[in-house]
C-alpha cells in the first residue's frame, strides 16, 4: 500500500492519507496493516574507494538477505528555505556588540545570497518504512507491538552494520513528516510545533 498518493477526490485528509490512527510511534492502516517509520543517514558511495564499495555492496547484500521482512526506501527531497535561514542568521546580530562579529554575520549572509543566488538549494532525507500485516484474529495492540519493534530491530542492526545512523521517527515526527507532504507551502512558513500536533492529537482532530 502506498501511503502518501494522493487522489483527486474531495474526500477529507484522513481518508486520503488511509491512516486509522498513530498509536506509540506506530501507524494503525485499514485491513490490520501496520507501519513503522526509521529515519537514516546516508553513504556518499562515489567518495569511497574501490575496495570500501566493494565491501559497502556485500554487505548490503547480507543486510538484504537478513530482512525479515519487505521495507519501503522514501527520499524525501526538499528546497531549503534560504530566506528563513539568514532571518534567523541576522537575529543574532542584536546579541553581539563587537563590530567585527557583527560584520562576520553580514559577509556570511551576503556569501551564501551569492551562493545560491538563481540557484535551489535542495535537502534530501532518508526513510525506511516496516510493514507489518496481522492476519489472525486476535489484534492485541501489545503484541502487534512487540513483533514489529522485533523486525525493526533486526533492520536497525543492519543498518548500522553499513555505516548509517537510524532512529525510529516517534508519532509527533510522523504527524509532521505527513504535514509537512500535503502542506509543502505552509510547511515552510508554518512549522508544525510537538504542541500544535499534541492538541490535535488530543481533540482527535486527525
Amino acid at each position: 500500500m502506498w501511503l502518501l498518493s494522493k487522489s483527486n477526490r474531495k474526500v477529507s485528509s484522513r481518508k486520503q492519507i488511509r491512516i486509522k490512527e498513530v498509536k506509540d510511534a506506530i501507524l494503525i492502516l485499514p485491513n490490520n496493516e501496520y507501519r513503522l517509520a526509521i529515519e537514516t543517514s546516508s553513504i556518499n558511495f562515489e567518495l569511497k574507494s574501490e575496495e570500501e564499495q566493494d565491501v559497502l555492496i556485500d554487505s548490503f547484500q547480507n543486510f538484504l538477505n537478513s530482512l525479515p521482512c519487505k521495507l519501503q526506501i522514501l527520499v524525501r527531497v526538499r528546497e531549503v528555505d534560504i530566506d528563513r535561514y539568514l532571518e534567523e542568521i541576522s537575529k543574532t546580530k542584536v546579541i553581539e556588540k563587537e563590530k567585527v562579529y557583527t560584520d562576520q554575520i553580514d559577509n556570511y549572509c551576503q556569501f551564501i545570497k551569492n551562493l545560491v543566488s538563481g540557484n535551489k538549494i535542495l535537502s534530501r532525507r532518508f526513510y525506511v518504512v516496516v510493514p507489518y500485516q496481522h492476519l489472525d484474529g486476535n489484534k492485541d495492540f501489545n503484541l502487534i507491538k512487540e513483533q514489529i519493534n522485533l523486525n525493526r530491530d533486526i533492520i536497525l542492526r543492519g543498518l548500522e552494520k553499513l555505516g548509517m545512523k537510524a532512529k525510529q521517527l516517534d508519532g509527533l515526527e510522523i504527524l509532521d513528516l505527513f504535514y509537512s507532504f500535503y502542506n509543502s507551502n505552509q510547511a515552510k512558513t508554518q512549522e508544525l510545533k510537538g504542541h500544535a500536533i499534541q492538541a490535535l492529537i488530543t481533540n482527535n482532530y486527525v
